[in-house]
């Protein structure tokens, strides 16, 4: 029945996740910006470069110019973003630790892995190639964010971030393969990030590091 009605809705899949992804992730960028006492122009350059980054990444991995550079919606849908993010800034305290912030990197989370599965699907790649892109999609403008503001990405390290949208990346995968309409295939996939982000952060899930494998080993011993 849900998989009926997804189908037969009259918006694109790729264009809505793709502006709720543009706006989550650009807010979130620049509150990391603001939090670092960056002036308003480094805030819309971090807010930018966190919407775009992923999504440019994986227009370059499919052999296609970037929608960014085709588009000027994609541009005016990031500035709201990071216009959100002032005023978020103006009326809180600690606005990257809101829990709205927290719920909008969660939501562009699973926006970005949706789109970057849907475009790879649409590009013919393997199940690898889509879970690859899905994941590349989704992290690569928090990791660029990270580098301009002068810190490790986080991604690589003490978070159960990327995982999240290699888990979504992977059922977009095997919800296609089953029902070939996008529309499913992009909510399941929507819903299996956002999801696991959620019990991540609430459940605080972390991988395991080589060091703390080896410390349970030498225990045992």
């Amino acid at each position: 029945m849900l998989p009926d009605v997804l189908a037969a809705l009259p918006v694109r899949p790729f264009a809505v996740m793709n502006a709720v992804g543009l706006v989550a992730f650009a807010l979130v960028g620049a509150t990391k910006a603001i939090r670092e006492q960056f002036d308003l122009f480094g805030v819309t350059v971090v807010g930018l470069a966190t919407a775009f980054a992923g999504g440019a990444t994986r227009d370059v991995l499919v052999g296609r110019v970037p929608l960014v550079l085709r588009s000027f919606g994609e541009i005016s849908l990031a500035l709201v973003g990071v216009a959100l993010a002032v005023c978020a800034h103006v009326a809180l305290d600690a606005a990257d630790e809101h829990p709205a912030t927290l719920a909008a990197d969660g939501v562009g989370l699973a926006a970005f892995a949706t789109t970057g599965a849907i475009v790879a699907t649409n590009a013919g790649v393997s199940g690898f190639g889509v879970v690859a892109v899905a994941t590349i999609n989704a992290v690569g403008g928090g990791a660029l964010a990270d580098i301009l503001l002068g810190r490790q990405p986080f991604v690589l390290f003490d978070d159960f971030y990327a995982s999240c949208a290699l888990l979504g990346g992977l059922a977009y995968w095997l919800t296609a393969g089953i029902g070939g309409h996008p529309g499913p295939a992009a909510a399941v996939c929507a819903g299996v990030t956002v999801c696991t982000r959620l019990l991540a952060v609430s459940l605080d899930w972390h991988l395991p590091t080589a060091q703390r494998l080896g410390r349970r080993w030498r225990r045992r011993r």
